[in-house]
């Protein structure tokens, strides 16, 4: 079982990056459901965001909307398809 990286330190970049855990809201509304296969990626492109994103970028994050939540929720179960 591969543990879920959220820090429940929530709030949403402009690019809708979590800079609490460094994943998408996709990536984070899918989490739950995601293989493992999903995890060991999203891990991976974890430890390249932090690097990537600038420490400033945390203080103009936002909390993560319901509706920003429900359209990822959307995406996801269309490209189930």
């Amino acid at each position: 079982m591969i543990h879920s990286p959220c820090v429940a330190k929530c709030g949403l970049n402009h690019d809708d990056i979590c800079m609490g855990c460094y994943r998408t809201i996709d990536e984070i509304v899918g989490w739950s459901a995601g293989d493992d296969g999903f995890k060991t990626q999203v891990w991976e492109k974890i430890a390249q965001r932090k690097t990537e994103l600038a420490p400033g970028e945390r203080s103009e994050s936002s909390s993560i909307s319901r509706q920003k939540w429900l359209a990822a929720e959307a995406r996801i179960a269309s490209s189930e398809r």
